[in-house]
């Protein structure tokens, strides 16, 4: 079947590359004339917070919201100033009048708490309906700020992170400039390199931008997801082509045509690229058994995108090689100095330098044009001479490590444990307005708040209730002065009945209380907590009074707490389908169980090193981010895609092994040659992932920055210290017992084959050692 595809997509390699052109641009256009409808609605199942909202909105219409923000003003001459009161009254008329909006003014009576006790802050809720994406929502905040009116002496900011602007990426273009280098020194040839850059960008412009907006007007994805789609499929589009593309130019220096080439690369490294892709999709795909639609929406935008650029690797590799396999050994200056001037112009786009971009972008037409006249730009650039496989660094390396292997493995094992050691002070929970950018207006109108109220006023709780007696009423009023009482709270507003005309025959009131810390602080989920447990029921006791604990603040604890009972079992079931894969392929017990811990742990040790950045603060100002509780859905979904991402190297390394072994019997000199077969791609994979990763760190966002360390870490942690280091030195210590497995395990497990067969060998190095067999007499890869 690989073969076979391989060959069709070859020898209509115009055709395959004209459909992926319409595709691309078909789709994008289809995404941008319908548009996206990204969701950031979060809801726990059968929480107290959703029930609360539930009773808040339908008994109190426009206030039952997790998903709102605020217009918060300061007036030199008070609030109360008749001039400030009428304009933004209008203000708040004219918001509140807009389509799923509702406001609470601070001029109203159920807002009457919204104004500083020295009068000069004030702020209006704006709750905002769950059905409103939030690309529509930073519209509205948009449109709100151009509605603010201009006042002498009064500052108006318009706050929270559902209004907050959203600027496109561009970080992207940072990971793509040093793609290009390292691909090139890797390769030494130019189109060898843009045949990985050409397959990531198509997976990417039609998987990560238009198939996943396309979908969010069908599931619930976060607007964040594309970002975190174009960070994977960036990655994993270069890493898959490059692996193919790696094992062509093998085989074409073994002898075979490009076609047999092609195929035999599809037929081998295309099907373990298969088989790490399809672990990718089904670890991130494995995130809807969570049971919520954030967390499954997150998953299932990510799969999409690597699920598509898998499509363009298996696809579009053949095709290019059909129509470009002549030039994949010849580099000319031209084309090499027209390629570094094209990672110039790429940098300035991602770091915002015009200038710099505009001189690549000349340099590079002009080296172009120029090498019409100018001769020696046509020329050819020597050739690489490659070393003989066991005169590399990277089989002296592997020796080097098998000499003492113990000394290596507790080396490499006593960085990773260290790095590590900060996770087991993981807190989870939410960042909030106050991790922002001080140049943004939510972060703005967050401080005037905290300033004004006091940091518990960004994080309002509030309590539902919901009465069937009479005499319920009367538990009502003195269930205030119970909250007040209580040393987590700040302040408890008076109680808002539904009927104000009739409160004694009102069905629902709502109070709302202001803990003494921030939305983030550990000591407000310790006050929810104290309050669900302790309060509430000791005050109520004896009524027919229904409570419920809600607001914004209340539903990221609710969340938290879920997400937290749901990770291990996670974890558990996607280590033990990884374990069983592994099994099958590499027909082995403590490989696979080997290969499973050590990507554990390196896992954790990226977990630690987010944890000290993140939560702990270390190099807080180099990195732009504020100390704050690790994202409850962030782990979950580092695990997804780092031990995915992790099957790629692990695949493409141990299979090389195997082969080795299979082939010689030595369990030593398989494990050296496998790795100095593999090191190279490997280190330029895992160094182009490290670049795309990392270069998100300049984005604004705090969770794509946390998604950024925490991917580029595990990364490079698991290429160096994992494949380079730890997996070298355990299997020269296991020696054969590498390979063992029960003769009824190895009856009953079903076999899967990553590494394809062929008549002539399917190694590389059983090539070469019989390269004196004539071309003629060697017969082409095939299944």
């Amino acid at each position: 079947m690989y073969s076979s595809l391989a060959r069709w997509a070859f020898r209509r390699g115009r055709l395959v590359i004209a459909a992926w052109i319409v595709l691309l641009f078909g789709i994008n256009a289809m995404a941008g004339a319908i548009g996206a409808a990204f969701s950031g609605e979060f809801s726990t199942p059968e929480s107290e917070s959703t029930r609360g909202f539930a009773v808040l909105n339908e008994y109190f219409p426009g206030s039952g919201s997790a998903f709102g923000g605020n217009i918060v003003f300061q007036s030199d001459r008070g609030v109360d100033d008749p001039e400030v009161v009428a304009e933004m009254s209008a203000l708040f008329a004219e918001v509140d009048a807009i389509d799923g909006l509702g406001v609470v003014s601070p001029y109203s009576q159920m807002g009457a708490s919204q104004i500083s006790a020295d009068g000069l802050i004030a702020f209006a809720q704006v709750n905002v309906a769950n059905n409103i994406d939030q690309v529509t929502a930073a519209e509205i905040g948009a449109d709100i700020r151009e509605m603010v009116p201009a006042l002498d002496g009064v500052t108006v900011e318009v706050g929270g992170a559902v209004f907050s602007e959203f600027a496109p990426p561009e970080s992207e273009m940072i990971g793509l400039a040093f793609a290009i280098v390292i691909l090139i020194v890797a390769f030494g040839s130019v189109m060898a390199m843009g045949l990985p850059i050409a397959v990531a960008l198509a997976g990417v412009g039609t998987g990560g931008f238009g198939v996943v907006s396309l979908m969010s007007h069908g599931l619930s994805i976060p607007e964040f997801a594309p970002l975190i789609g174009i960070m994977i499929g960036l990655g994993v589009g270069i890493d898959y082509a490059l692996f193919m593309v790696t094992r062509y130019r093998e085989l074409t220096r073994a002898g075979y045509s490009p076609e047999d080439a092609t195929a035999g690369s599809l037929n081998t490294a295309g099907r373990a690229v298969v088989f790490a892709g399809i672990t990718v999709v089904l670890s991130l795909l494995g995130m809807i058994t969570v049971g919520l639609e954030f967390v499954a929406g997150l998953g299932i935008a990510a799969a999409a995108t690597v699920a598509v650029t898998l499509i363009a690797s298996i696809t579009l590799v053949p095709a290019l090689l059909g129509v470009f396999h002549s030039k994949v050994e010849v580099t000319r200056w031209r084309g090499l100095i027209s390629a570094g001037c094209i990672a110039i112009a790429l940098l300035g786009v991602g770091l915002g330098i015009p200038v710099l971009s505009a001189i690549g972008g000349v340099f590079a037409i002009v080296t172009l044009l120029g090498s019409i006249a100018i001769r020696p730009l046509r020329r050819e650039v020597p050739p690489r001479r490659e070393r003989p496989l066991r005169e590399t660094a990277s089989y002296r390396w592997s020796r080097q490590i098998q000499r003492k292997p113990w000394l290596y493995a507790a080396l490499g094992g006593g960085v990773l444990v260290l790095l590590a050691l900060p996770v087991l002070s993981l807190r989870l929970g939410f960042s909030d307005e106050g991790n922002f950018s001080e140049e943004t207006p939510a972060r703005r109108a967050y401080d005037l708040i905290a300033e004004g109220f006091g940091p518990g006023f960004n994080g309002p709780l509030l309590v539902a209730l919901e009465t069937s007696e009479p005499g319920d009423i009367a538990y009502v009023q003195g269930l205030a002065t119970s909250l007040a009482s209580d040393a987590g709270i700040d302040r408890v507003a008076p109680p808002f009945p539904n009927d104000m005309a009739n409160p004694a025959e009102s069905e629902a009131w709502i109070i709302q209380v202001i803990p003494t810390s921030s939305p983030q602080d550990e000591a407000t989920a310790a006050t929810v907590e104290r309050l669900r447990e302790e309060v509430l029921p000791s005050a109520l006791s004896g009524s027919g009074i229904t409570a419920s604990v809600t607001g914004a603040a209340a539903s990221n604890i609710d969340f938290t707490a879920y997400m937290a009972s749901r990770i291990f079992v996670f974890f558990g079931a996607v280590l033990g389908v990884s374990f069983l894969l592994l099994m099958m392929v590499f027909r082995s017990v403590l490989v696979p169980l080997k290969a499973v811990l050590m990507n554990v742990l390196s896992i954790a040790s990226a977990y630690g090193v987010a944890v000290a950045i993140f939560q702990w603060g270390w190099f807080s100002s180099v990195f732009g981010v504020e100390p704050a509780p690790i994202e409850p859905f962030v782990p979950l979904m580092l695990f997804a895609i780092v031990f995915g991402l992790s099957m790629d190297y692990e695949v493409f390394l141990l299979s090389r092994v195997k082969e080795e072994y299979d082939r010689t019997g030595d369990p030593t000199n398989s494990v050296a040659d496998g790795l100095a077969a593999t090191a190279r791609v490997i280190s330029a994979a895992a160094a182009i992932m490290v670049v795309v990763f990392g270069a998100f760190l300049l984005e604004d966002d705090r969770i794509v920055k946390l998604f950024g360390v925490g991917l580029a870490v595990a990364v490079l942690l698991d290429a160096t210290l994992v494949r380079m280091l730890l997996v070298p030195a355990t299997m020269a210590l296991l020696g054969r017992g590498n390979w063992w497995i029960p003769q009824w395990l190895d009856r009953v497990l079903p076999k899967l084959n990553v590494e394809g067969e062929s008549h002539a060998g399917s190694t590389a190095s059983a090539q070469v050692e019989d390269s004196s067999e004539s071309d003629a007499d060697r017969e082409p890869l095939s299944v």
